[in-house]
């Protein structure tokens, strides 16, 4: 059975720091390239990272040079270090995992990240 469970979510203040943590099952998790979106109320879904098989990133203006991105294959885990928060950083975040050519996707359920005063 193939799962994404997402963990690492919480209140956190503004200026402050989380990381999310991802743990795949049931699918070969080094051959999957591995994306980070959020959705916040009443917006659309928004990509804040990509990681490729062999490490190759991406992030978007939004939040490029305050999120990391990073894949431990070993533990079949994907992370999301999140730096210099802010209240528009508040959303469900969810871990997607896809082949390279986007025929397979699989989606976490989601962990909610509040920043907030």
């Amino acid at each position: 059975q193939v799962q994404l469970v997402e963990s690492g979510g919480g209140l956190v203040q503004p200026g402050g720091s989380l990381t999310l943590s991802c743990v795949a099952s049931g699918f070969i998790f080094s051959d999957y390239e591995m994306k980070w979106w959020r959705q916040a109320p009443g917006k659309e879904r928004e990509l804040v990272s990509f990681i490729s098989t062999v490490g190759t990133l991406y992030y978007p203006d939004s939040v490029k040079g305050r999120f990391t991105t990073y894949r431990d294959n070993a533990k079949n885990t994907v992370y999301l270090r999140m730096n210099s928060l802010k209240p528009e950083d508040t959303a469900v975040y969810y871990c997607n995992g896809v082949t390279i050519g986007e025929d397979i996707s699989y989606w976490g359920k989601g962990t909610l990240v509040t920043v907030s005063s």
